[in-house]
Order: C-alpha cells, then sequence, then structure tokens
C-alpha cells in the first residue's frame, strides 16, 4: 500500500473523461497516522505522488466535534480552518473539502469519481429506487450541499450501514453527484468500478437508451456566420470571448451537478436566432452571461475566456446532456434545483477550484486568436510559440499537417493545454485558405491576429533562373499573401462590425523587401511587393477595424531556410556564388554575419516582439518595421 497505488489509479481514471470532468473527483490513501489526499485545484490525470497533501488524521477528525453555526459561510470558514490545522508542518497544496468524508472510511484507498454513467443514474428521478435494485451493497446519499454538511451525513449513514450489516460499505453514490469507492487495493478498487460500470451499461442496453451523445447535422454556414458576432457580443471593447462550436443536440436545461453549474453555469440560452439584445437580456435575468447557446438543429455554441476555458464548457455542456439522455433509463431527470443551486453558485470552494483550474497568470496576447502560417518549423514555430508565450491561443498553418500537429503538441507542453492546435493550409490555393479559416472559426469563433508568415526563397541569377521558379516564388510569397488577407479581412470585418478591439495582419516580410537582393530577384521583388500591398490594404480596411503592417527580419541563420545541408540558403548561396571567394558553408555564413552592425542573425524572439508591437499600438498601420540588427534602415 502507497502513495504510487493513489497515485496510478488517479491518473488512469483522472485521464478518461468518462469519469473525470474539469479536474474534478478526489482521491486519498491512508495509513495509520495520516491521509494523503488530492489537493484543491490539481486534476486527477496529472497528479504526482508530491501533490498529495499530508494530513493528520487525529486534527482532521476534529471536524466532528464543532457544533456548527446555521449560517453556511461561517460555518465553512470554521471547517476550512480545522482542515488547515491538520496539515502536517511542510506540506503545501490546500486539502480537498472532502477530506473528512475520506477520514470517515476505514479503507486504504478512496476514489471518487464522477462517471457519466453513473450521474445517468443519480440524476434520475428513480434513481435511489433502482440503485437500490441494482446495487444492493450500496450506500446511496440522498442530495446535501458539498463539503462539510456531506461528511456528516455520509458519517452518520455509514453508521447506520454498518449497525445493520456490520461492516462499511465499499461503494457511496451520491444523488447529482457521483460516487465514492473504496477498498485496500488496488484490484478491489478496478474491480468495484468495473463492476459497477458494467451493470450499469446493460441497464441502459435493456431500456434501449444510447449511452453516446445522440446528436444532429452541424449548420456550418448559420454557425460560420453566428460565431463571430458571439465572441463580439459577449466581449467587450478590450477582449472577445472564445467560442467553440459543436452539432446540435438537446442541452440540459438546468444544472445536474455541481461541476455543471460551476463550469457551464446554471442555464443555456436556447433560441432560434440568438441576438445581442437576447444575450443582454438572458444577462440581466440570470446575472451572468450564457456560457452555452443552443441554437435547435443548426449549432452548440461554448463560450470562455480563451479555447481551454471555452473546450472546458463544452466538455460540461456534452456531459449534462448525455446524463440528461441517459437519465431516461431511470425515469427521466431531475435538475439541482432552488437553495441546492445557489448554494453551489455562491460556495467559496468551487470558486477557489475554478480560479486555480483557469490559471493566474496573464500574458500580452491574453484572450487572442492567432493564426501563423507556416508555423510547422522555423521562423513559424519559433513566432508561434513566442505568442502562445504571451497567452495567445495560436493556430499552427501549415501544408505539412503532421508537423503542425507535432508542433501544436510541443506548445501545448510547453505552455499549457490548448495554447496550440494544428490546421493545414496551402496560401497558394483560395478554397484551402477559405478551408482554414473556416475550421479556426469553427474551433475558436473568430480571429484577433494573423501572421502570414509562409514563404519560399529560391536564388539564382536573372540571367539562369527558371521561369517556373521565378512564378513559384511569386505564387507563394505575393499571392499567398493576397488570398490570405482577402479571406482574413472578410471574417476580421464581420467579426470586428459587432464590437471590439482593431485586430491585426502581420505580413513577416524581409530586410530583402527594403532593398535589393543580388541573385535573389525572385525573392526581393516578391517582398517589395508585399509592402505594397500592406500599404495599400491598411488603407482600405481601416474601415474594419483592421491594422495591416509588415515586419522585416534579418536572416535568420539557424533556422533550416538557412541551415538546411541539402536545401537551405546557404548551401543556395554558396552554388549560386553569391559570396566571392566563398568555398564552404561556414565561410558564407561568415559573410553574411559580418554584414549585420550588431554581429548576428535574428530571432523569432526578435520578431515577435515587433509583431506584438503593432498589435498593442493603437495608431500605426501601413508600416514596414525593420528588425534586422541595423543592417536595413528606415529611408
Amino acid at each position: 500500500m502507497s502513495l504510487s497505488t493513489i497515485t496510478a489509479l488517479s491518473r488512469k481514471y483522472g485521464s478518461d473523461p468518462d469519469y473525470v470532468l474539469a479536474g474534478g473527483g478526489n482521491t486519498s490513501f491512508k495509513d495509520e497516522r495520516n491521509l494523503y489526499i488530492k489537493p484543491s485545484g490539481v486534476t486527477l490525470a496529472a497528479i504526482s505522488e508530491d501533490n498529495f497533501v499530508k494530513l493528520d488524521r487525529s486534527l482532521l477528525r476534529k471536524v466532528f466535534e464543532l457544533d456548527p453555526p446555521e449560517d453556511s459561510s461561517l460555518r465553512e470558514v470554521m471547517v476550512k480552518k480545522i482542515m488547515d490545522n491538520s496539515v502536517c508542518p511542510g506540506e503545501s497544496g490546500r486539502p480537498s473539502v472532502e477530506s473528512p468524508l475520506h477520514e470517515s472510511l476505514e479503507f486504504s484507498y478512496i476514489v471518487h469519481l464522477h462517471p457519466t454513467l453513473v450521474n445517468g443514474l443519480t440524476c434520475g428521478k428513480d434513481g435511489k429506487e433502482k440503485c437500490a435494485e441494482l446495487f444492493p451493497e450500496a450506500l446511496w446519499i440522498d442530495y446535501v450541499d458539498p463539503g462539510f454538511t456531506l461528511s456528516v451525513k455520509v458519517r452518520e449513514d455509514i453508521d447506520k450501514y454498518v449497525a445493520a450489516k456490520g461492516r462499511q460499505p465499499r461503494v457511496i453514490i451520491l444523488e447529482n453527484h457521483g460516487v465514492f469507492f473504496a477498498a485496500n487495493t488496488e484490484a478491489e478498487i478496478e474491480e468495484l468500478i468495473s463492476g459497477l460500470i458494467g451493470k450499469l451499461k446493460a441497464r441502459y442496453a435493456d431500456a434501449g437508451v444510447s449511452t453516446e451523445l445522440e446528436t444532429g447535422e452541424l449548420d456550418r454556414a448559420a454557425a460560420l456566420e453566428l460565431a463571430p458576432k458571439l465572441r463580439s457580443w459577449l466581449g467587450d471593447e478590450s477582449s472577445r470571448k472564445t467560442v467553440v462550436t459543436l452539432p446540435p443536440f438537446e442541452v440540459a436545461e438546468g444544472p445536474f451537478s455541481p461541476d455543471h453549474l460551476i463550469y457551464a453555469k446554471s442555464f443555456p440560452l436556447i433560441s432560434d436566432a440568438p441576438t445581442r439584445e437576447k444575450i443582454e437580456k438572458f444577462t440581466a435575468d440570470k446575472r451572468y452571461q450564457p456560457l452555452v447557446i443552443s441554437v435547435p438543429g443548426k449549432a452548440v455554441f461554448c463560450i470562455g475566456k480563451d479555447l481551454k476555458s471555452a473546450s472546458r464548457t463544452a466538455a460540461l455542456a456534452k456531459d449534462a446532456a448525455r446524463v440528461k439522455q441517459l437519465s431516461a433509463a431511470f425515469g427521466g431527470h431531475v435538475y439541482l434545483e432552488g437553495r441546492d443551486r445557489e448554494f453551489i453558485e455562491n460556495w467559496e470552494v468551487e470558486a477557489y477550484r475554478m480560479k486555480v483550474a483557469s490559471g493566474g497568470s496573464t500574458g500580452r496576447l491574453e484572450g487572442k486568436i492567432a493564426i501563423v502560417t507556416g508555423g510547422a518549423q522555423g521562423f513559424g514555430l519559433g513566432i508561434a510559440g513566442e505568442l502562445a508565450k504571451e497567452n495567445a491561443v495560436v493556430a499552427i498553418a501549415d501544408m505539412n499537417l503532421e508537423g503542425a500537429e507535432k508542433a501544436a503538441a510541443g506548445l501545448c507542453d510547453e505552455f499549457g493545454e490548448n495554447s496550440a492546435f494544428a490546421v493545414k493550409v496551402n496560401i497558394t490555393d483560395e478554397e484551402s485558405v477559405e478551408q482554414m479559416l473556416q475550421d479556426v472559426t469553427l474551433k475558436t469563433g473568430g480571429l484577433d491576429l494573423f501572421v502570414a508568415n509562409a514563404g519560399v526563397l529560391i536564388a539564382g541569377s536573372v540571367k539562369t533562373m527558371a521561369k517556373k521558379d521565378f512564378e513559384f516564388v511569386t505564387a507563394v510569397n505575393y499571392t499567398g499573401y493576397f488570398l490570405c488577407a482577402k479571406h482574413v479581412a472578410k471574417l476580421m470585418a464581420a467579426q470586428n462590425a459587432e464590437g471590439g478591439n482593431w485586430t491585426d495582419i502581420v505580413q513577416i516580410n524581409s530586410k530583402s523587401g527594403l532593398s535589393g537582393s543580388n541573385k535573389n530577384g525572385a525573392y526581393a521583388g516578391s517582398k517589395f511587393g508585399t509592402i505594397g500591398l500592406t500599404q495599400s490594404f491598411a488603407m482600405e480596411l481601416v474601415e474594419d477595424k483592421i491594422k495591416v503592417n509588415s515586419i522585416c527580419p534579418g536572416n535568420y541563420y539557424d533556422g533550416p531556410l538557412w541551415s538546411d545541408p541539402e536545401k537551405g540558403l546557404f548551401v543556395q548561396y554558396l552554388n549560386a556564388g553569391k559570396v566571392p571567394g566563398a568555398n564552404t558553408i561556414e565561410e558564407v555564413r561568415r559573410a553574411y554575419e559580418s554584414k549585420t552592425p550588431m554581429k548576428r542573425g535574428c530571432f523569432p524572439a526578435d520578431v515577435a516582439r515587433a509583431i506584438i508591437y503593432t498589435v498593442e499600438q493603437k495608431f500605426e498601420t501601413g508600416q514596414a518595421v525593420p528588425v534586422s540588427g541595423g543592417e536595413a534602415m528606415l529611408r
């Protein structure tokens, strides 16, 4: 018996959305003196042995000696103080509010989960009756406030169970909440869970109730039109919301459990035609903005301050709908209502858990949705990483979807879940560009920053360059930028017309867009031309609250564009004779570095700072900003 066992169990069930959502649930291990329990704000899926909070069991049991006041707020303060005092010296973390409940069970391992299949039972009108039939050895607990009240209730009912059966229950099922499993070995816990879930699956099959959420077909046209508007209607002048679009399903019209209530709010907005006025009326009536908006037969929209929170809303909305669907096998559904609902809405513990789950840090691009084309590697990936570091959600757009997915996964590992995602695009293909923007719109609701980074370079003399190479460079660098700007501007204009801050198109140009480049005319010409596009687009799109600027970096010598041993520019320039007297790649590199007054190449972080400058600068558009270490200067 050890912490390693409870850690493994926590990760196994905590990483499965059929058992836990939004970091909910908790687990513990106890020995004779101490209880080790998951702290608030730490997810089961990612918990480590070091995360568990060590409590002195004798001090924790003092909770049950408390004569609680009727005032629930004062009572919770007193209970929290007792639990804090039970934390062993040198420990950190806030112990789960359900610690006393875990202490009431004599078993070594306790696993508390919120399985959707179980909550079809716990939220059913006939749930208690059917529980007695299906699981006669389980202890059913009628709904009470979570926290101290629940712990006391469970302790009392455990004593009654022991008096009747001579032993403690190993399964405790909580109305409108979830289930506790208690045992002394890992194998016993797993057997309890699989046995209960197996019986429930059989029950749903017998009742003809599907365990998969039943959905309709997404009305893409309606969703693509409405999602960008919702971003602005639900936001303010400084920031917009993130909107995740789902296929239509029958949403729950009330809360089933504390998790549903906290992360998706008590009630959705259901409307055949949502408008700003309807959202404002809902907000005034409910005293909060809707996090779930259902357009029956067309789409369900789930809202958050960023992609992480909007995705969490979506997960809870789907789970609540699935619970409602499953409850048909148990006489229909029962929502949390009246005082039970209001207690959770005002409960400090849940507010704390949500605060921890949302994270405390903010960045200069907090809440912004960005696309970086050519983002799977090199400059693009470096830029995407810098934007994610500033809390933007970044769509990695690239022809190489596998590479984009790998890059996005790496950014999520570094900066947190839903920091980035991948989308495929060929910027020379107009249909592909349109599809990219549709994919991003359905994923996030719209767009705040578009970084046109994708580009190619083929060096060669004007006397020998093939026409196909010249046209290829022009198609990617010049026409590709035009196609992207065309469709990005349409999306941003529709979104911005509904309110909110300005949005930005930023083209990654080159120092070669400011001065000619020997034996590199195709590239330099495309970059000169795109500065003309930037200036022209900027003049036109001001009326749509879109700023358009170009960044002109120096050479990124460490990236694959320059350093690839087969196709890199060092190889190309050596072969093209661009550096007289150079016989090796290293000699070509030193020659280029010597041209820069600051004696180094440009890095993605240098360019990202310039991008962020153009975003934050409220009175600048149509500019070409050099970031070249002094090699290229404006005239």
